[in-house]
């Protein structure tokens, strides 16, 4: 089954947003936005969820406060016990103080390599990866608006076209996907 989706595309996020909620106001759904950088305040205008990234950084967060433990306890109490500065080495709760830092800045590392990985991968820009975008042009200084017209039934492709002319675009293109 095929769709037809109309790209329009802008050269000021100012004017995409302004679009935007001129569009959705008349009741079309935008389906997405492709820009270069961080459109703020055009989530709740196009409906877009909030993310649960949150929750995947936590994970992380604690996969690596438990490996940074285990492996210390594994290291410094069990494989080869060490006396430094008159630690004892028979225990980890004697020894945790003294394993705070290295316990922190483990869990920032799985924290933040697993977001980066997670982020790349929900985005597709992982190399190798083929990514959706419309227009390469989205990546350097232009903003495409992405609208599908099976979202939009309501109206035909020339009247979701000419509602798009009145909100400053300046390139239309229309093209079917699968």
């Amino acid at each position: 089954m095929s769709d037809k989706v109309i790209h329009a595309m802008y050269d000021d996020d100012t004017i995409l947003l302004n679009g935007a909620k001129k569009l959705v106001g008349k009741g079309v759904k935008v389906s997405e936005v492709f820009s270069p950088f961080p459109i703020h305040g055009i989530d709740p205008v196009i409906g877009v969820k909030h993310t649960r990234l949150g929750i995947c950084a936590f994970l992380y967060g604690i996969t690596g406060t438990c490996l940074a433990l285990l492996g210390m306890k594994y290291f410094m109490i069990i494989d080869w016990p060490m006396n430094i500065g008159g630690k004892p080495s028979f225990s980890l709760m004697e020894n945790l103080p003294s394993f705070i830092p290295i316990t922190f800045e483990f869990t920032v590392l799985c924290a933040a390599h697993g977001m980066a990985i997670t982020y790349m991968l929900r985005n597709k820009t992982l190399p190798g990866m083929i990514a959706d975008n419309p227009d390469p042009r989205t990546t350097d200084d232009k903003f495409v608006m992405e609208l599908k017209l099976s979202e939009n039934s309501k109206w035909t492709a020339e009247e979701l076209q000419s509602m798009l002319k009145e909100t400053g675009i300046i390139e239309i293109s229309e093209k079917e996907i699968k």
